[in-house]
């Protein structure tokens, strides 16, 4: 069993005050006319006599209001019964409400909502043309990038962050468990072999190193003067450490002087064995994958993960407030690129043009029926008294002067009627 259907108002003012002086104007003067027509016809009744003219006066004020009085009641019975009764085939727009909603809705679907209607419309629009000039008005990308400023601005504050930080942190969590490590980590070493860039990050730890010894030069004297035993004499520890630290800090220069060193050469062959290992050998790659999972379960890691959705979203939303920021001015020059192409680029012109077009015809053949529904059933929701008295608000002002043409064109028709009548007489 279906829901009782409500009532549902029209939208707007019910009463337009020009309107309505308008139609009650035309009321009075249509009424006018009709009592005008009874008086003349009454003083000629009452007072004519046999006189030839009060003849063709009284046959046409007569007809007049013959005339007067059907126009009234055509008009009146499209609104409401006349005189308030229930006379058959009177208050036709509030009896037929609900099947003239049926037949707009129907009108309207099969004129305008067509697939061909609208392809043709479209293809004399240059859409891509419209929207480029409107995003290459002056400051009006800067507007936009303004407007979805606001519009992230909302949507954050619409996300909760009790709600979405735990789901990031799970999503992170997960993704960072399911991706394989030593595939990844495999071609990150890759990159940095084909770049060469191993050999660079080798000879800056050397330099960092060389330079980290000499500047704690006298702490690890220091170190050796406690671990050396107290019999041996200072002089000799010092020669001892003097000789190794020259030599170490002569090997590093050396290293990091020979591009071609062994050392070097050395040490891309591990690299590049390892990267083999990583790709074929399990037990590396397992060897990887734990070291993966403890940084994972790390609590840093945790934490920052949690921390995650909270730090993007609060740099967003700061980007997006200040009108100087990268992310609107990025957005903004976006913008601008984007209503350059529309202009000029005939690829993209023909682009958005071809899926607009595309897509106009994808929505009526899907929802034009919809639509077409929406129109019956919300004209059948309407308020009847509230609708005849809309659409005679709106057209009442016309229909008024049928009664106006009634009365004169029946006084016409009565007086050349009455003339032949008298002619053949």
């Amino acid at each position: 069993m279906s829901a009782p259907r409500t009532s549902l108002p029209l939208t707007g003012a019910l009463d337009d005050p020009a309107r309505a002086r308008d139609l009650q104007k035309m009321k009075r003067l249509a009424t006018g006319l009709f009592v005008l027509a009874a008086v003349v016809f009454l003083v000629c009744v009452l007072f004519g006599g046999d006189r030839t003219w009060v003849g063709y006066v009284r046959a046409t004020a007569e007809a007049s209001m013959v005339g007067a009085l059907a126009d009234w009641f055509a008009v009146t019975a499209l609104f409401r019964h006349p005189l308030r009764l229930p006379i058959p085939h009177t208050a036709i727009i509030p009896r037929k409400k609900d099947q003239i909603g049926e037949s707009l809705g129907a009108f309207v679907q099969e004129n305008f909502l067509t697939r061909a209607v609208v392809d043709e419309r479209l293809a004399a629009v240059d859409v891509p043309g419209r929207i480029g000039d409107f995003l290459a008005a002056p400051g009006r990308a800067e507007r936009l990038a303004g407007d979805a400023g606001v519009a992230l601005g909302a949507l954050g504050d619409l996300l909760k962050d009790d709600d979405l930080q735990p789901a990031v942190a799970a999503l992170v969590d997960r993704k960072l468990r399911d991706t394989p490590a030593a595939p990844a980590l495999a071609r990150a070493i890759e990159l940095v072999i084909e770049g060469d860039r191993h050999q660079e990050v080798l000879s800056a730890g050397l330099k960092a190193l060389a330079a980290f010894l000499e500047e704690n030069q006298a702490v690890f004297r220091a170190q050796l003067g406690d671990a050396s035993p107290s019999w041996v004499p200072i002089w000799v520890d010092d020669r001892l450490f003097d000789k190794v630290f020259t030599l170490l800090q002569g090997f590093f220069a050396e290293v990091g002087e020979d591009p071609r060193h062994e050392l070097r050469r050395s040490y891309d062959q591990r690299l590049r064995t390892y990267v083999h290992d990583l790709r074929t050998d399990p037990a590396t790659a397992a060897r990887v994958e734990e070291l993966k999972a403890e940084l994972v379960d790390h609590p840093a890691v945790r934490t920052w993960s949690g921390s995650l959705w909270t730090t993007a979203k609060n740099a967003v939303l700061a980007a997006a407030a200040d009108p100087d920021s990268e992310l609107r001015v990025r957005i903004a020059g976006l913008i601008r690129q984007g209503a350059v192409l529309l202009q000029t680029d005939p690829t993209t012109r023909d682009l958005v043009q071809t899926q607009t077009r595309r897509a106009a015809g994808y929505v009526v053949d899907r929802f034009a029926g919809d639509l077409a529904e929406l129109v019956s059933s919300t004209v059948a929701r309407w308020d009847t008294e509230e609708t005849s008295r809309r659409i005679e608000l709106q057209v009442g002002r016309d229909l008024q002067w049928i009664r106006v043409n009634g009365t004169v064109v029946g006084g016409l028709a009565g007086l050349v009627i009455y003339s032949v009548a008298q002619l053949l007489g």
